[in-house]
């Protein structure tokens, strides 16, 4: 006998863990495309031979992404036509398929190349990869806020987007050191161009079950209510005003530039400073043994205390554990590297703590714009947070790439750096930790002002307000 499907008062699936699991399947998929991007740097400087050279490429290519995030979002927002389902579930599709090979496209293995075709390879990778995943990315993050509107329901959809971007992490980052590096720690590319391909069919899967199982209850028309034509300079304008947005998007913006500025920096620290870059994919895995922990945790957390509160407690246990990792003796051996992991589960937990709920912080976000200005503009919304995301992702690495061959980082030596070098390293993970954690707390702390009265006053009045609209129809 077939079992009856329990249905909410609309005649929608009832929200469950189907509903969870099958959101974070779509941060799976995103990131086993993002995910190697944290190789990209160790690719063309190392075995690509490209050191300043990479760092103003990456540069070059945020002037795409300044045009692409909020193209693709006015885009989304200015789309009136009919789709069988939902809109956002259509462009996601349409995304997911670019990335089967999209992410490949970064990683072509010609290191004999000329300089002048190593740019144009690096160019035309990343601005094809990256308009894709933006297709994809930008409507899915925008779908949380239409798959219900109770709270804690976003809470659970957000703690679990974080184990799906945290699984879509951990996979690669623990298996692929393994098998990209050789037994003197250096890179082997034509590896890494394999494994993207591999990665790109995982994601294309993982986007399939999100699409086919997710279940759209908020019937919200994404439209433009007194404006004949989008207005992307009016969007950005409100999208400056919204203080929860504003602040959402500083704290990922610290968080970007700690995790994803020290990537190339913390692979040079365990290949020339700790001497095992093959292990560093498992210390990293482990360190995120903390955010596993928290995230069951999470929807009974912020029932009890609000999003704004534990997000801020998040940031400050970061930074007492960022401080600690710079000012303790960490010694190139085991002793060491325990101190290291210890730091890191401290720094770990806190950013736990933020990223089950960051997402959820954004769905109020686009909540409190609608209740300030009229207008939901979650496309808009949502696709200026995402730019701001991937600034950080890409000028962080950029940055840091010029302080690290300031302190004497160079390429060519790939596992070999100097002794002088690899304690550089040692400082310099430290600190953009802690100065990523800082930016955070003011982020969240000073910024974002959404605490758990003011968003429970702003869910009832727009919630006033849609019934008063019905009852005027």
């Amino acid at each position: 006998m077939k079992k009856e499907k329990k249905l909410d008062a609309k005649g929608h699936r009832k929200f469950g863990l189907l509903d969870s699991v099958a959101y974070a399947a779509g941060d799976f998929g995103c990131n086993m495309s993002f995910a190697l991007k944290g190789t990209m740097g160790i690719f063309w400087t190392q075995f690509m031979g490209l050191d300043l050279w990479y760092s103003l490429l990456l540069v070059i290519v945020q002037v795409w992404d300044a045009i692409n995030d909020p193209l693709i979002g006015s885009m989304i927002d200015a789309d009136k036509r009919k789709y069988k389902r939902n809109k956002f579930l259509a462009y996601i599709w349409a995304g997911s398929l670019g990335l089967i090979v999209a992410g490949a496209l970064c990683f072509i293995p010609i290191p004999q190349a000329p300089l002048a075709a190593q740019i144009i390879i690096f160019i035309a990778g990343y601005v094809i990869w990256d308009a894709f995943y933006t297709v994809a990315n930008v409507p899915y993050g925008s779908l949380l806020s239409l798959i219900s509107s109770n709270p804690a329901d976003r809470a659970s959809l957000s703690a679990w987007r974080s184990v799906g971007s945290m699984v879509g992490n951990m996979v690669p980052m623990a298996i692929l050191p393994f098998i990209i590096y050789d037994s003197e720690d250096n890179l082997i590319g034509e590896r890494v161009f394999i494994a993207a391909l591999i990665m790109g069919i995982l994601g294309f899967i993982s986007f399939q079950f999100m699409i086919r199982k997710t279940e759209i209850r908020e019937d919200v028309d994404i439209k433009l209510e007194d404006t004949p034509k989008f207005n992307v300079f009016k969007a950005f304008a409100n999208f400056v005003k919204n203080r929860p947005a504003v602040g959402a998007t500083v704290a990922a913006m610290g968080m970007f530039l700690g995790m994803k500025g020290g990537e190339l920096a913390v692979t040079v620290l365990f290949q020339s400073y700790f001497n095992n870059a093959k292990i560093s994919g498992v210390v990293q895995v482990f360190s995120m043994i903390p955010i596993i922990a928290f995230t069951p945790l999470a929807r009974k957390m912020v029932v009890k205390y609000g999003k704004k509160e534990l997000s801020t407690f998040g940031a400050i246990c970061s930074m007492v554990a960022c401080a600690l990792m710079l000012i303790l003796p960490i010694t190139p051996d085991g002793k060491g590297m325990v101190i290291y992991i210890l730091c890191q589960l401290i720094n770990s937990l806190g950013i736990g703590i933020y990223s089950t709920v960051s997402w959820a912080m954004m769905g109020d976000a686009i909540d409190y714009n609608e209740w300030k200005t009229g207008s939901r503009e979650e496309g808009i919304v949502y696709s200026l947070h995402s730019f701001f995301r991937k600034l950080a992702q890409g000028l962080g690495p950029a940055l840091v790439l010029v302080i690290m061959v300031a302190l004497g980082y160079v390429g060519e030596n790939e596992g070999n750096q100097t002794a002088a070098v690899a304690l550089n390293m040692r400082y310099l993970v430290a600190a953009l930790y802690l100065f990523s954690a800082v930016m955070q707390f003011v982020g969240l702390a000073l910024i974002y002002n959404l605490n758990k009265k003011k968003l429970v006053q702003m869910n009832r009045e727009l919630e006033a307000r849609k019934v008063g609209q019905k009852e005027t129809v």
